[in-house]
């Protein structure tokens, strides 16, 4: 293959990147996904980063990184990556079960949620998602079940 040839299929794969993450930036208008500043930014071929900034809006009483919000940037960052890799189109996702172990506080900077995709079944997906902070240490490390349904059902 070409330079030519492979520079434009580099450029054809950042054009789908940019595309997918507008998508999904453009979704979250109007939402609590706004509400807490989730922004997405990057995709692959099998995972989905969404990040988040952390500062007094989602913070606890005493300073640090509520895990609610942590929980509401996986929960949101599992359900876009379903609607990405899994034909949402033809399709209502919904989570139905998230569970979150909080490992690291955070008070300042961003946090930042990767989701993969662990079992993709007919109707239930399981997603993990790893919750880290801008030195990649994990903060949380949570699992995300999926539902699709049909939306003609």
């Amino acid at each position: 293959m070409s330079e030519k040839e492979l520079g434009a299929q580099a450029s054809d794969v950042v054009e789908y990147k940019q595309k997918i993450l507008g998508i999904c930036n453009e979704t979250t208008k109007g939402t609590l996904m706004e509400t807490l500043n989730i922004e997405y930014v990057d995709v692959g071929q099998n995972f989905l980063i969404a990040r988040m900034p952390v500062g007094p809006a989602v913070y606890q009483p005493d300073g640090v990184l509520h895990g609610g919000a942590t929980a509401a940037l996986a929960e949101s960052v599992g359900s876009a990556a379903c609607y990405v890799f899994l034909n949402a189109q033809e399709n209502i996702i919904r989570g139905i079960e998230i569970s979150a172990n909080h490992v690291k506080g955070v008070r300042e900077g961003y946090v930042y949620a990767r989701a993969e995709l662990l079992h993709k079944g007919r109707t239930t997906q399981l997603w993990n998602i790893r919750v880290t902070n801008e030195s990649d240490a994990l903060v949380s490390l949570c699992k995300l079940t999926t539902i699709t349904l049909p939306k003609n059902a």
